[in-house]
């Protein structure tokens, strides 16, 4: 994995962000996306088996938290990275403009209760910075019912030092906090936009609200420099992903998501000697009491009904054939991946899942970076 180019968008408050210099464009160190294929495949592989091990951990949580302008491809990102990971430990949550009872409370009350458990990982679709991005540009803060004793008080600049301690709670009681700004270009949004509005399946995306948000861009420019300025640490990170580029911008989110949770280094729990011993007894009893002697896993699976679990190491060469033959009608480029996946894992779930999860690798070379995807 590139760590190198992962802190090439990472910032801990140590420089300052200027949003005029990023270059939304940037595709690092590739020329186009078949190049990325293999790499990302990888990550996500890498990415299933950690979080299964931190949900058998239990000992720390993570939150990512993902903020951009409309149609920078938040959806798309989460969908593709997050696609193959187990329900059980991960959830997404999409923030929306607040109830009347959330907003009867304080701005970060209705976050409380979608912090994940250790084990776990939460997705925040927008998040509390919501309150100093369109909160600030709007002047929503204005319109807050707030004690008297708060008039006269930069309510913003006091929001970033509140988050900071909030997050620094979190980090210091066991919620690890990454959070990923996916900064478009103004140029490509209005790329998507006109995709929205040509493409009939598409229209459903699109809303004045859109429209007349795009009129405050050089406001939410400034908005998100701030941001990140403010309340980037060391502890919870700001990274800025150029998003012009759809698959760049989610190879870069998985290598993010990757280090991670390869710095956390879950571990699967051990027993003790004691208990390992006692369960030992009981299997043998268990071994003892079948009527038709036990069946190794591997022997298991093929009588298993889902067609998408395939066990990599009794797949016949003939069958193994046919599944490349299939996935090389959907794509030209990336067998190297899918053989990898095949030698790496005892058990896969869902090919077929696997590489729709790689949207941009199945689109036509000659497609355009205004890709299919049914969300962004």
């Amino acid at each position: 994995m590139a760590k190198d180019s992962i802190n090439n968008y990472k910032f801990i408050g140590k420089s300052k962000f200027n949003i005029s210099k990023f270059k939304t464009d940037d595709t690092g160190e590739f020329t186009d996306r078949a190049e990325a294929v293999d790499e990302f495949v990888h990550n996500l592989l890498k990415i299933n088996k950690l979080q299964q091990r931190l949900y058998a951990e239990r000992k720390e949580g993570v939150i990512f938290i993902f903020q951009a302008m409309d149609a920078a491809g938040k959806d798309g990102v989460i969908r593709t990275v997050f696609n193959t990971l187990s329900p059980h430990g991960v959830k997404e949550f999409c923030f929306k403009v607040p109830s009347s009872e959330e907003a009867s409370h304080d701005y970060l009350w209705r976050f409380w209760s979608a912090l994940p458990p250790r084990g776990s990982i939460s997705i925040f679709n927008r998040s509390y910075y919501e309150d100093v991005l369109v909160g600030k540009v709007h002047r929503l803060y204005e319109k807050q019912v707030r004690p008297d004793r708060l008039n006269g008080i930069d309510i913003i600049e006091q929001r970033y030092g509140q988050i900071n301690d909030y997050e620094n709670y979190l980090y210091n009681t066991g919620t690890r906090i990454v959070k990923i700004f996916l900064n478009v270009s103004k140029d490509e949004q209005a790329r998507r936009f006109i995709s929205r509005i040509d493409i009939e399946r598409k229209n459903w995306k699109i809303s004045s609200g859109d429209i007349k948000e795009r009129e405050f861009w050089d406001d939410y420019m400034e908005a998100f420099e701030t941001m990140v300025n403010k309340t980037s640490t060391s502890d919870c990170p700001w990274y800025v992903v150029p998003a012009d580029h759809k698959w760049y911008a989610r190879l870069l989110v998985s290598r993010i998501v990757l280090q991670t949770l390869e710095e956390i280094d879950p571990q699967w729990p051990v027993i003790s000697d004691e208990e390992l011993e006692t369960v030992q007894e009981f299997r043998n009893k268990l071994e003892d009491s079948l009527s038709g002697g036990y069946i190794e896993p591997e022997q298991q699976l093929p009588q298993f009904a889902n067609p998408g679990v395939i066990a990599a190491n009794i797949v016949e060469n003939e069958e193994r054939a046919k599944i490349v033959e299939k996935i090389a009608r959907r794509k030209e480029r990336g067998f190297d991946a899918v053989y990898k996946l095949l030698d790496d894992s005892p058990v896969i779930g869902s090919l077929d899942a696997i590489i729709e999860a790689v949207a941009y690798a199945e689109e036509k070379a000659k497609d355009t970076d205004i890709d299919t995807d049914t969300d962004d």
